[in-house]
């Protein structure tokens, strides 16, 4: 069944992108197995809109792996196949509900170092604060050698899609992320170069955080002088985090400016919460984002897009704001950034975001149960960019200091504006 994600399914975008553990079920018959494989892939091909800035081939993508359903005897296996087929998509906000063991984490949320290819090298841009990584040392600026050993020129083909139709440095950056994020089931060793030395960092030990992710609330808040600070924890998707939000910012309304901190909001959320947050930040109904479904133009040629409305809510707050992201901000994050620069607002400041692709629908295959999630709408800023194409006005560039540059510059502009 089809679900509104980026609109109005609470918790579907989340749920989806943290996977389920595996249970036992009867086992299929090869029919059955077929008949999945069929309805995903179909599925997939009317409903995935993004196509158009993917190389892959996705009528060979059925004929690859539709081979491979004579040799499947196990719902193991199955999923096995099914990652590897979305996999050719190389989208980050395409998944699976359910993994195995060995399953890749998924990119970002189940990863704590983000790295892309600058003049060929991979090098690390981003670090996510309060991880592993970061807890070991890994710090933006580094050039990746090697993971679990494996040289990084020969641990990325076994990742990339099988069925492009031209290479594309798109798929090689999903490749070497989630070369870097691992599987749930190994701990990952991760060899550098910096400043002319070779380190070896175990991000993983003494414990796999990112197999075991708990926050200590929905929220946190704090006041830095007369500038207010708020902290999404990753709960975008809880409809809990608005009655929370409320409060905290009633608390903080005589503060001379805030900061709204969303960069560590890497599972998404809803538009529920997202809209309620906006709703706190301006006094009249105004235009936020904008949808465009484009199933409707591909069976019948006929354009379907709307743009959406975010409504004031009572005590809204009209002082200097500065909203923070950065590469763990993620699909609702991701929006209700964008929301506040439709609103004119607030001053968006960090890095690059998730660039995750548009709005997800989640789907579940009719034998074995398993869901899958893709994106089906697109999301456009009212002034047309794509959400996924959205830099902040203020980008900050991140460094090897363990300093949170980007929150003191946030504090300096609002200490300015006073």
């Amino acid at each position: 069944m089809l679900h509104f994600a980026c609109r109005r399914a609470a918790y579907i975008g989340l749920l989806l992108l943290q996977p389920a553990t595996l249970r036992a079920q009867t086992p299929l018959t090869p029919v059955q197995y077929e008949q999945d494989f069929t309805y995903f892939w179909t599925t997939i091909s009317e409903n995935y809109c993004y196509f158009d800035k993917k190389q892959t081939d996705w009528a060979k993508v059925r004929t690859l792996y539709a081979a491979q359903l004579p040799g499947i005897t196990t719902k193991a296996q199955f999923i096995r196949l099914l990652e590897n087929a979305l996999n050719e998509l190389y989208d980050n906000h395409a998944s699976l509900s359910t993994n195995l063991p060995d399953s890749r984490r998924l990119l970002p949320s189940g990863s704590d170092v983000w790295a892309q290819f600058q003049q060929g090298k991979p090098v690390v841009v981003a670090v996510r604060a309060g991880f592993g990584a970061e807890r070991v040392g890994v710090r933006p600026g580094m050039e990746i050698v090697a993971v679990n050993e494996v040289p990084i020129a020969q641990a990325l083909p076994p990742l990339l899609p099988l069925t492009l139709k031209t290479p594309d440095e798109a798929a090689r950056e999903v490749a070497l992320n989630q070369a870097l994020a691992g599987t749930h089931n190994t701990s990952r060793k991760l060899t550098v170069r910096s400043q002319g030395r070779t380190l070896t960092f175990y991000p993983d030990k003494p414990t796999a955080q990112l197999e075991n992710i708990r926050y200590p609330r929905l929220l946190e808040s704090r006041q830095l002088g007369t500038i207010g600070y708020i902290r999404i924890n990753n709960s975008l998707g809880n409809n809990g985090l608005i009655a929370a939000f409320d409060s905290t910012l009633d608390a903080l309304s005589a503060t001379s400016g805030l900061i709204l901190d969303l960069r560590e909001t890497p599972n998404g959320g809803n538009s529920t919460v997202g809209r309620a947050i906006l709703g706190r930040f301006t006094t009249k109904e105004q235009f936020y984002q904008r949808h465009e479904l484009t199933a409707e133009e591909q069976r019948y040629g006929i354009k379907r897009s709307w743009v959406e409305l975010v409504s004031p809510r009572p005590r809204p707050y009209t002082r200097p704001l500065v909203i923070l992201v950065g590469r763990w901000t993620s699909s609702m994050g991701e929006g209700t950034t964008v929301g506040f620069d439709a609103l004119q607002w607030a001053t968006i400041m960090g890095t690059e975001m998730a660039r995750l692709n548009g709005g997800i629908g989640s789907y579940k295959l009719p034998n074995s149960g398993i869901g899958f999630a893709i994106p089906f709408e697109r999301l456009y800023h009212i002034n047309g960019t794509p959400r996924e194409n959205f830099v902040p006005a203020q980008r900050i560039p991140l460094s090897e200091e363990s300093r949170d540059i980007t929150l003191e510059k946030a504090l300096e502009l609002l200490k300015a504006a006073k």
